[in-house]
């Protein structure tokens, strides 16, 4: 019988955790990787599965392919703390591995401020509109970034799913720019370890074609304010990363 790992990699998610946890019990083994954590998160996990794996990685990419290996059953379901899986998809994902016959499969993605879902305008490292997240074990791997790693993946793709994941990006719009800040600096000591072409006047560039393209493109100004603001961060996100990297770098 064909059977479905779900695997969660959290860093003190102890505020919302739980309302994930509980749209995952259908899974036949759920594995928690716990990097770094000081809250309450384990003693939350624990009601739900033993499958619980502590440690401190530098790179996303190293403790997700941890959590992969950690994986036992034929299928994974890889999701975050701030995501849930309602009904319908469930019902999707158990049909899914019952008689698939490919590899990986893209799950499409609800992403929410707050309580609305902002369906236009997303892309450029904030948001998704869908990602693999069904997929066979041993068809995907992670890199070695640490932010937004690259990810290869093995096989034959299947068809999309048609349910969506609800992601819950954001608390409230103000919350995008916390965001900004972490992701750039991730990104910041990215550039340190790679071999790096950027330039300022290249990163200066990117803000126009950034910002047309989520605007514009993926349809931004259908969600107004927010709409702007999205399109605003994706489009000074490289310039600075690139800023923060020169920082580093001079220090």
């Amino acid at each position: 019988m064909t059977k479905l790992s779900v695997l969660i990699v959290i860093k003190n998610e102890e505020k919302q955790i739980e309302e994930c946890l509980k749209t995952i019990k259908f899974a036949d083994e759920i594995i928690v990787i716990l990097d770094k954590c000081t809250d309450n998160s384990e003693k939350i996990v624990k009601r739900y599965t033993k499958k619980i794996f502590s440690g401190n990685w530098k790179l996303e990419g190293e403790r997700r392919n941890f959590g992969l290996d950690k994986c036992s059953k034929s299928w994974i379901l890889e999701i975050d703390a701030d995501e849930r899986v309602p009904n319908a998809l469930r019902k999707e994902i158990k049909q899914i591995i019952k008689y698939s016959k490919k590899d990986w499969h893209k799950i499409k993605v609800n992403n929410y401020i707050g309580n609305n879902i902002i369906k236009n305008g997303w892309g450029a490292y904030f948001g998704k509109s869908a990602y693999s997240g069904l997929f066979r074990k041993n068809k995907k791997k992670w890199g070695e970034q640490r932010v937004h790693p690259e990810i290869r993946l093995f096989g034959k793709e299947g068809k999309t799913l048609e349910n969506k994941i609800d992601h819950f990006y954001c608390k409230n719009i103000f919350d995008l720019f916390s965001k900004l800040d972490s992701y750039s600096t991730a990104r910041a000591l990215d550039l340190t370890t790679m071999k790096n072409t950027e330039t300022v006047i290249k990163n200066i560039k990117r803000i126009f074609s950034r910002f047309w393209k989520c605007f514009f493109l993926r349809k931004g100004y259908k969600e107004k304010e927010i709409g702007f603001t999205i399109a605003l961060v994706a489009s000074i996100y490289p310039l600075i990363s690139y800023l923060k990297y020169k920082n580093i770098i001079n220090d």
